[in-house]
């Protein structure tokens, strides 16, 4: 599969299979996402993958009160709404874990703080896609508050708990959702 199509192609899956997924497959997810650019390659980040169905558990309620906190707060009819049980039927969840202390020069350059979570995406990018290539369903997930997650993964205190990739074989075909044409997003400077 070329890399347009798999992008072209991947979609959020949020209804899975409870069937497991082979270590191998996730170890394939895993190099995939280590090959992603990131500032003078201090390759800010760390995995757990989880596949514990008690962690799970409390991962899907830290998301139940968040969603209740967002709600509260916004109004908004659609969170009320929000399921979050590809949480507890995904086969496996991988947590990535940025370092913001892995930021290179950038360290030395004000407003460049956030240079570790760039690099922690672009290997969640490459996750999501070697998923997809595979025959996997994935979900890039951050609905949890950070400092709960730190407790429930065990996570060292100076680093972040960014998103859970939620991936296992997709139950249903994913939505394909309407995206924003390139012509109205994009402006030259020639």
């Amino acid at each position: 599969m070329g890399v347009l199509k798999a992008i072209k192609e991947r979609r959020s899956c949020r209804k899975f299979v409870t069937e497991p997924i082979s270590d191998d497959l996730i170890d394939k997810i895993l190099e995939a996402a280590t090959l992603a650019p990131s500032a003078a390659n201090n390759q800010p980040w760390e995995f757990i993958v989880i596949t514990n169905n008690e962690i799970k558990q409390r991962i899907h309620f830290e998301s139940l009160i968040c969603k209740k906190k967002i709600f509260a707060m916004s109004g908004w009819k659609w969170v009320d709404k929000y399921k979050a049980d590809f949480l507890l039927e995904a086969p496996v969840i991988i947590a990535v874990i940025g370092d913001p202390k892995k930021i290179g020069a950038h360290q030395f350059l004000k407003g460049t703080e956030t240079v570790y979570q760039q690099a922690c995406a672009a290997a969640i990018q490459n996750m999501l896609l070697v998923a997809h290539e595979l025959g996997l369903g994935s979900l890039w997930f951050t609905l949890f508050d950070r400092y709960t997650m730190k407790k429930i993964l065990d996570i060292d205190e100076a680093k972040e708990p960014l998103a859970l990739i939620c991936i296992g074989k997709a139950a249903t075909d994913p939505l394909r959702t309407p995206r924003k044409d390139v012509k109205e997003i994009t402006k030259y400077m020639r």
